[in-house]
């Protein structure tokens, strides 16, 4: 393994906990039919195209077309969504803010929509101890797109092989080690503080 100079952090599920069902549960009490509602209506891949740049009124705008019954549920995606970042994630957090205060150089790369992450960063000033973030939204590429990884490190100045990723998602990661990049799969605290540590780096 090169020696890492760069760190770079997913943000949904491993520093912000993100959960599109806590309004939902309460909008659509019946598990089943909510299972289906955000599978098949307000699905990830529809939510994805807000993270690559759509605007939600063109998004609710085509979903209303296709499900007109659903017009109100679905305009509670867009309307409830600050329920859906309930909380950070307190270990993760710390580990940042740690990595950043002993001097690493730590950089955000998120597929996000651009509105919401101005909420996200509203409310979890630790979105602002980043050296700086790529939301997808923002420049119109999304993880695991081997541009955007690209884009990042030229943005940014990062040496690819010298760039450790933490996602929460499989293919990020992997998307990630094409470009380069070393990666590694957060699932929990001690698990990135663990991966941290094989590659060298150990938070105070």
């Amino acid at each position: 393994m090169s020696e890492i100079i760069h760190i770079v952090f997913d943000i949904g599920n491993v520093l912000l906990r993100w959960d599109p069902e806590i309004p939902y549960r309460r909008l659509i009490p019946d598990a089943a039919e909510r299972t289906r509602f955000l599978s098949e209506v307000c699905s990830p891949t529809w939510n994805a195209e807000q993270d690559r740049g759509r605007s939600w009124r063109e998004a609710e705008d085509a979903l209303i077309a296709e499900h007109p019954r659903h017009e109100a549920m679905i305009r509670a995606f867009r309307r409830h969504w600050p329920e859906m970042i309930p909380a950070q994630i307190d270990g993760s957090v710390a580990v940042l803010e740690r990595l950043v205060d002993a001097g690493w150089d730590v950089t955000g790369l998120t597929n996000f929509a651009s509105d919401t992450f101005a909420i996200a960063r509203e409310r979890y000033p630790m979105l602002d101890r980043f050296r700086g973030v790529t939301v997808s939204a923002d420049i119109g590429l999304m993880k695991p797109e081997a541009e955007i990884y690209r884009h990042h490190a030229e943005a940014f100045g990062l040496d690819p092989a010298a760039t450790l990723f933490f996602d929460d998602t499989m293919k990020n990661v992997e998307g990630a080690r094409a470009a380069g990049w070393q990666a590694e799969r957060f699932e929990t605290v001690e698990g990135l503080r663990a991966d941290l540590a094989r590659h060298g780096i150990r938070p105070a």
